[in-house]
């Protein structure tokens, strides 16, 4: 099979969905790999290496969208590059359909096979091509929590870790799934003062077990959380319901309530952002101030780091491409869980939650497929 790996091209997006070791067992399995000229160069990865790796360097990406039977890319496809898909061809990436009518139409429209990292499953209801970006995430959020903190980028001044003679930054985290434990993994270790809310009392059992009592793992009621945010210096927005809009935890009138400077991290923006108040942002222009709070709301935080982001996800989703480069749709059939995370198949929406939010009609996978 012909396997594509473009460039990306969102605004300061430099992960790549493919990193060399990974082509190379492609290429070793006698597949065709065309990477687009660059594509891994911000994220620490040359043509050269590449090259080595026994794919083939394209000019441009229509040379890639034009010949690839399989495209792996890490975010959305842009306007741009869903122009070029056609039928047949199997897209596999980060989608976030459900706040986005405007891609699910396109990519309906251009008869492909499409396949979402966040949906895809395991064992255990895990989701674990979500899971390494979802790491990444969590940990970065209190690292740009407290950036954003910080008087120079018009926060409140203030210090998580506090200092002696003072009281720790307050830090609420909404979610107790993987954001949430490494959001609150990593705010614990600033010495911050850390509450964690969530609905899963196993997962806030577990987070209690991993972190003791530098946390307080709490059951999440309305009047808790509005209480929590009014008082916290960050607030880290961790929900998620897979392939589906984020429920909205935070409304407009908790935001205008918090203390000026304050910051929220909404890392479920992706899913369409759990605060009222947040809206998608760029590495370019990340914050918004609303009512006097800073609203971080970039739809690719990993993006950041994208040398650390490019070695997990490759890790994570290979054996998931060497099963579709093998096999072609047949994969999706012989496999539930690569098969949960089929959005769309030759114009037909096969992912419940995303028919759900955007009130389009639903093809169960296994029909759209004919198994």
């Amino acid at each position: 099979m012909i396997v594509g790996i473009p460039r990306e091209i969102k605004v300061r997006e430099s992960r790549v969905g493919m990193v060399p070791a990974a082509v190379r067992e492609l290429t070793a399995r006698g597949h065709r790999v065309l990477v687009e000229h660059d594509a891994g160069a911000q994220a620490g990865f040359p043509d050269d290496m590449y090259l080595a790796a026994g794919a083939e360097v394209a000019a441009d990406a229509a040379g890639v969208f034009s010949a690839a039977e399989l495209l792996v890319k890490v975010k959305e496809p842009q306007p741009a590059e869903r122009a070029m898909l056609r039928p047949g061809q199997m897209l596999f990436t980060y989608l976030h359909l459900a706040p986005d009518p405007e891609q699910t139409r396109e990519l309906l429209a251009s008869g492909a096979t499409c396949i979402a990292y966040e949906t895809v499953t395991a064992p255990g209801g895990r989701l674990p091509l979500l899971a390494p970006m979802s790491e990444v995430a969590g940990r970065m959020s209190i690292q740009v929590g407290a950036h954003f903190l910080e008087k120079p980028h018009g926060g409140a001044g203030v210090l998580l870790a506090g200092v002696p003679g003072t009281a720790p930054g307050r830090v609420v985290i909404l979610g107790s799934g993987t954001v949430g434990t490494h959001a609150a993994a990593m705010a614990v270790g600033t010495g911050a003062d850390v509450t964690v809310f969530g609905r899963n009392l196993e997962s806030l059992r577990a987070l209690w077990r991993q972190l003791g009592a530098r946390v307080r793992a709490v059951h999440a009621t309305s009047e808790l959380i509005e209480q929590a945010c009014v008082e916290a210096d960050l607030v880290v927005g961790a929900v998620l319901v897979p392939g589906a809009a984020a429920p909205r935890l935070v409304g407009a009138h908790t935001v205008q309530a918090m203390k000026p400077g304050s910051v929220i991290v909404d890392v479920s923006i992706d899913q369409g952002g759990c605060v009222e108040t947040a809206r998608p942002t760029t590495h370019d222009d990340p914050v918004v101030v609303v009512d006097g709070v800073l609203h971080y709301g970039v739809t690719n935080m990993p993006g950041a780091v994208p040398r650390t982001s490019a070695l997990a996800l490759s890790a994570a989703t290979l054996p998931f491409v060497l099963a579709l480069a093998g096999h072609g749709p047949s994969a999706l059939r012989a496999d539930p869980h690569l098969r949960a995370g089929l959005n769309i198949h030759a114009g037909a929406l096969t992912c419940l939650p995303v028919a759900e939010a955007l009130g389009l009609p639903y093809t169960e996978a296994e029909s759209a497929l004919g198994t």
